[in-house]
């Protein structure tokens, strides 16, 4: 049974967050079983759309068990992507006011580490950009999204990026396109009205704890079979270890 949050035990909830679309509860579930006991998993579905909004809970008997997923399930990748684990109670999600960016043309060396250091100069980013990738090789289709926590930073990064060059790519940047609509684009005047009317969720997460650290040694555990045609769970190529990469992109601005 998935509980409400106020009837979790916090202590002993974790904050999962960057999964990719095909996840469910009860992959978590299995997949966090392998950290100890799970009691119940909770992913918050999108009310128009039914699909899970990229984060989930996990609570666990107790807080020990906690304390080790956060230690072993920590940026480990999940159909190819890193996922991060936090503490729940300690991890308030901002609202999504829509101040979400499309990032068109990027080069294929470009990765979730580049976009968020390039464009996290403007505001704070809600989660890690989601750069778009081929299901079965991995490969950037070249386009991406961003998502801000207002308005304000989401403006100033169209401002600056548009038509600038990230890794000798001139990149377009707009306003992503709704989901379920005719051709509306997120940043109109009835969606900033409403973010207006928003109370603001601060969190304590702070930007660079979305990319972890490479650590002595990455984390390493003996999960269960997992589902058929579902996940090889594999240690995460650490994103934030730029010196393992060959080469390096630059974002070069431009005068207009």
């Amino acid at each position: 049974m998935n509980l409400q949050p106020t009837e979790r035990n916090q202590d002993a909830t974790v904050y999962v967050g960057g999964l990719d679309d095909r996840a469910t509860e009860s992959l978590l579930w299995e997949l966090f079983q392998q950290a100890g006991p799970v009691v119940s998993v909770h992913m918050p579905k999108d009310r128009v759309t039914g699909l899970h909004q990229g984060y989930g809970f996990v609570e666990f008997l107790g807080e020990e068990d906690a304390e080790y997923a956060l230690k072993i399930m920590n940026m480990i990748n999940l159909y190819g992507k890193p996922i991060r684990v936090n503490k729940a109670a300690s991890h308030t999600r901002t609202q999504d006011v829509g101040a979400n960016l499309y990032i068109g043309n990027l080069d294929p060396s470009v990765d979730e580490k580049l976009l968020y250091d390039t464009f996290s100069a403007f505001g704070v980013i809600l989660q890690h950009p989601k750069i778009m990738r081929d299901p079965d090789t991995g490969a950037s289709k070249g386009y991406a999204f961003v998502n801000y926590a207002n308005f304000e930073a989401s403006d100033a990064a169209i401002k600056a990026m548009n038509g600038q060059y990230l890794c000798n790519r001139n990149i377009n940047v707009t306003y992503a396109f709704k989901k379920d609509t005719k051709g509306e684009r997120h940043g109109s005047a009835a969606e900033r009205l409403l973010a207006a009317q928003k109370p603001v969720i601060k969190t304590d997460q702070k930007p660079h704890q979305y990319f972890a650290e490479k650590p002595n040694a990455a984390p390493t555990f003996q999960p269960g079979p997992p589902p058929a045609q579902a996940v090889s769970f594999q240690p995460h190529e650490w994103i934030g270890d730029q010196d393992s990469r060959e080469g390096s992109c630059d974002v070069e601005i431009r005068d207009r």
